[in-house]
């Protein structure tokens, strides 16, 4: 059996991708986490990036960035998340791409200084918004955005929305209420086991904690109560 280690910060979305993908897999894998500040040295000599994750195999090669390893454990691990269809797996693999404007549009109110900042990020949010909503308008009758066969669109999108989710609990944004195609995909694929390394509740609190430390302008609304975990 093939071991793995991921390497990973507590709440990075880009490291609950790759988990994911390995839990869809039914793969055992084992979890390293280190602290963002504190990178150890031997993190360094195996991350080009000096960014997680990093997917150790066998303890032989360092594997980095999460769509180069969502990739990589599709091509050599069953079941296939991608479609088996070139053209549907192409339009996939171009909804993947688009994953790093969405991730940072949706998720830019959490790092504003200001009132301003904040509510000019809140602003851009339906843009991607609309996009995912048309493009679910393909999905039918299913759950996910292939309809009922998960995928690693779906394995990629789940942290960001889970954090829309997040952020919205912590200062109404109320824009996904507008787009029910994305708001229930966004809800299935938060209420998938796969999605969590953390218990729910367990993870909402470290990431609330994580956004109090940066001390941006959302932090003034965390404050450490019971949270609405879904």
């Amino acid at each position: 059996m093939t071991k793995y280690l991921l390497v990973s910060f507590k709440t990075c979305p880009w490291v609950q991708r790759a988990a994911i993908v390995l839990r869809e897999k039914k793969v055992a894998f084992d979890f390293t986490h280190i602290e963002p500040d504190n990178r150890p040295d031997w993190f360094l000599a195996i991350s080009p990036h000096r960014k997680v994750p990093v997917l150790r195999v066998e303890d032989r090669v360092s594997l980095f960035e999460s769509n180069a390893i969502a990739e990589y454990l599709d091509e050599t691990i069953a079941p296939r998340l991608h479609p088996e269809d070139a053209e549907a797996r192409a339009v996939n693999r171009a909804w993947t791409d688009y994953l790093p404007t969405f991730a940072n549009t949706v998720t830019a109110v959490a790092y504003a200084d200001t009132l301003d900042a904040y509510n000019k990020a809140a602003e851009r949010i339906p843009e991607p918004f609309e996009r995912l909503e048309k493009a679910l308008a393909k999905q039918g009758a299913g759950p996910f955005f292939n309809g009922a066969a998960y995928s690693l669109v779906d394995a990629a999108y789940a942290p960001f929305l889970q954090r829309y989710f997040f952020l919205d609990r912590i200062s109404k944004l109320g824009h996904i209420e507008k787009f029910p195609r994305l708001k229930a995909w966004g809800e299935a694929l938060v209420a998938r086991p796969s999605t969590h390394s953390f218990p729910p509740a367990e993870f909402e609190a470290l990431y609330r904690d994580a956004l109090k430390k940066r001390q941006k302008w959302l932090s003034r609304f965390i404050e450490p109560a019971e949270v609405g975990a879904k």
